[in-house]
C-alpha cells in the first residue's frame, strides 16, 4: 500500500468515511456487530481494529492516512448535538481529522447543525439505516437546504445494505436530491446494493459522489458489483472517493486499497489518474472549506 502511494506521487491517503465515536457509543456499535453478524450476515464480523482511540490513530498514521473525516451518527433524538460537541473536540486534538457533524430529524436540528458548520464542520454524516428515519421528513427540509447552500458534503448511508429498512433505498433519497439538487451528497458504500442506480444519480446530479466503503471486498455483504463496474467508473472517476469504515471492518485496511487498484487496472481509461483522484485529490477537495 505504501508503495502504491509513493508510485502515485501522493503525500498520503485521504479517507472520507471512517468512524471515531465516544467510547461508550463505540462499545455499543461493536457489541451490535458481535451479536448481529451471524444472524444477519450469515458469517462472523471480526472487528479488525478493536483498539483504544490512541492506538487506532497510530494505525492510521502507519497506513499513510494523512487526513480523514471522523464520522458518527445518532440512533435516537437528543444525541446529535452531544456527538457534534464530542467530535469537534476530537478533531481539534487530532491533526489529521477534519471537524464533522451529524443530525437527526428533531426540532432544532437545523439550529445545531448551523452551529457546527459555523464552527468549521467540513463533512456531515446521515445514517438513514441506523437512524431508521425518513430522509424526506419535513424536519429535515431546512437541514438539507442548509447543507446545499453551504456546499458541505454529506456522507449518506441511504442504500439497502446491509439489510433493507423502512426508509432505505436510493429511490427514497433521490427525492431529497430532487428537492435539493445542489446538495453535495456522497453515497456511502456506493449506494449498495443498487450500484447502477447510484451511478445514474451521479450522472444526473453533478454534486453527487460515491464512496468506496467495503465495495468490492471479499466480505461481500453489499452484493456483487456489476461486471462492467470499472468501465462505468471511467465517466465519473473524479466523483469517487476513498472510504473504508475503519475501524469496524472484518479485514485489513489494505484490502480496500487493493480493490481500488484492481479497478484502476481493469480499464485503460482509469489507471493512475483515477487512483490519485480517489485516494487523495477528490476527498481533499470535498473536505476543504
Amino acid at each position: 500500500m505504501a508503495a502504491t502511494v509513493r508510485e502515485l506521487g501522493l503525500p498520503g491517503l485521504v479517507d472520507m468515511h471512517l468512524h471515531f465515536m465516544p467510547d461508550s457509543v463505540q462499545r455499543k456499535v461493536w457489541a451490535f456487530f458481535d451479536q448481529l453478524a451471524d444472524a444477519e450476515y450469515g458469517t462472523p464480523w471480526p472487528i479488525q481494529y478493536r483498539l483504544p482511540i490512541a492506538e487506532r490513530l497510530a494505525v492510521l498514521r502507519d497506513l499513510g492516512v494523512i487526513r480523514f473525516a471522523p464520522l458518527l451518527y445518532p440512533h435516537r433524538p437528543g444525541m446529535a448535538r452531544w456527538l457534534n460537541e464530542w467530535v469537534a473536540e476530537f478533531a481539534a486534538a487530532t491533526p489529521e481529522a477534519v471537524p464533522t457533524a451529524t443530525f437527526f430529524p428533531e426540532p432544532g436540528a437545523a439550529d445545531y447543525l448551523a452551529e457546527a458548520l459555523a464552527a468549521g464542520a467540513a463533512c456531515v454524516k446521515a445514517h438513514v439505516h441506523v437512524g431508521a428515519y425518513d430522509p424526506r421528513d419535513e424536519l429535515l427540509t431546512p437541514v438539507w437546504g442548509l447543507l446545499a447552500e453551504a456546499g458541505v458534503p454529506v456522507v449518506a448511508h441511504c442504500g439497502h445494505s446491509p439489510a433493507p429498512g423502512e426508509f432505505t433505498g436510493l429511490s427514497v433519497f433521490e427525492e431529497v436530491l430532487a428537492s435539493h439538487p445542489r446538495l453535495v451528497a456522497v453515497l456511502a458504500h456506493a449506494g449498495a446494493p443498487e450500484y447502477g442506480h447510484a451511478l445514474d444519480l451521479v450522472a444526473r446530479y453533478p454534486r453527487v459522489h460515491l464512496d468506496t466503503t467495503m465495495v468490492g471486498t471479499a466480505f461481500a455483504w453489499a452484493g456483487d458489483l456489476p461486471a462492467d463496474w470499472p468501465a462505468r467508473l471511467a465517466d465519473v472517476g473524479d466523483r469517487v472517493v476513498l472510504g473504508t469504515d475503519f475501524p469496524s471492518i472484518p479485514y485489513p485496511y489494505a484490502e480496500q486499497i487493493a480493490v481500488i487498484v484492481r479497478w484502476a487496472s481493469a480499464d485503460d481509461r482509469l489507471g493512475a489518474p483515477f487512483l490519485r483522484a480517489v485516494l487523495h485529490d477528490t476527498p481533499t477537495r470535498l473536505l476543504t472549506r
